[in-house]
């Protein structure tokens, strides 16, 4: 088999089919003459599937050095996702496997999402929907109930710590609501200019915050007991980033303590979260709301994501089929 037809028959292979829907319509990138996609891949079982490819592509799977040493093939990790902590990207490096994310697929999904929380633990959504379904409402009597409170975002401080995509896309929609907006700086530094706020400063004068920052060791826990600690004005906490950005445990003791107005999330260190996880212990606080990890996940989104995969994938294709012609010449 010659160059042009090894090349031709790349082997993709697609570990976790499952993380995305079934409506959608995944087309084969050009250039995979071979495609094999798993609903989902344990991970005694990632080795063998992903032996022969040339391609992986995952969202959640985690591919350690380990495995990735017991894959000569490999050459493209192309993931479904922004988030690329499942993957040991220094030893990837040192292997020349090349990895690449997707960004900038669910910005509009993500900030949808967010103000969908945010205004339901605001409005006490929960609990006034309950009444209505429950009867609640049809025992009190009144033409309407006014407990729990509601809150409006006029004039609220929204405090950003994560300023990408996202966190801008939230700043636009934010303002029209009459929302003042602060941009965190990181943690021990000075802002970088002034339409960065001091960390500190976002942390007690902020009425909500948003956590919409990648995880990395630095953001690991970010949010913990010490982090609580610095706050001023009880705010509403709500993590549109990763599971592992907020200290489970920290963020119930503040609930119960009366140190937060309330927290909303879409995402868990664990996913699906374990049984004793403290934020399901929290769950049914009228301030509390809780999404299994799908503020990405509109139609549109996903059929995005697809789009901008597919050509990653055919341009490292012809990349790849370029620089081994012109090694063949040399």
């Amino acid at each position: 088999m010659n160059l042009n037809e090894k090349i031709l028959n790349m082997k993709a292979v697609f570990l976790d089919r499952n993380t995305l829907s079934e409506r959608i319509d995944l087309d084969i990138p050009k250039g995979v003459g071979q495609w094999v996609a798993f609903q989902k891949t344990a991970p005694d079982e990632i080795v063998q599937r992903l032996k022969p490819a040339d391609i992986a592509i995952v969202n959640k799977v985690k591919l350690t050095e380990e495995i990735l040493r017991q894959l000569p093939n490999l050459k493209l990790i192309q993931l479904t996702a922004t988030g690329m902590d499942n993957i040991d990207r220094e030893a990837a490096k040192a292997l020349g496997i090349e990895v690449k994310n997707v960004a900038g697929y669910s910005t509009e999904s993500v900030t949808e999402h967010f103000f969908m929380l945010l205004l339901s633990v605001m409005r006490a959504l929960k609990d006034y929907h309950l009444a209505v379904e429950d009867g609640t409402w049809q025992k009190d009597g009144r033409f309407c109930l006014t407990e729990p409170p509601v809150f409006e975002l006029q004039g609220k401080t929204l405090g950003i710590i994560g300023v990408g995509n996202i966190g801008k896309s939230i700043t636009q929609i934010a303002k029209a609501f009459g929302m003042h907006v602060l941009w965190a700086e990181r943690q021990g530094r000075a802002p970088r200019n002034e339409t960065y706020t001091d960390f500190e400063k976002v942390l007690k004068q902020s009425d909500v915050i948003v956590l919409t920052c990648p995880l990395t060791p630095e953001t690991k826990h970010l949010v913990d007991e010490e982090f609580v600690s610095r706050l001023r004005k009880k705010p509403l906490l709500i993590n549109m980033a990763r599971g592992a950005v907020v200290d489970a445990q920290a963020v119930y003791e503040a609930l119960e303590s009366n140190r937060i107005m309330g927290f909303a999330a879409d995402v868990f260190e664990n996913e699906p979260p374990a049984a004793d996880d403290p934020l399901l212990k929290i769950a049914n606080h009228p301030r509390v709301i809780y999404t299994p990890h799908v503020a990405w996940a509109s139609e549109y989104a996903q059929d995005k994501l697809w789009r901008i995969l597919k050509r990653q994938v055919e341009d490292f294709i012809v990349k790849y089929k370029t620089e081994h012609k012109e090694n063949e010449k040399a």
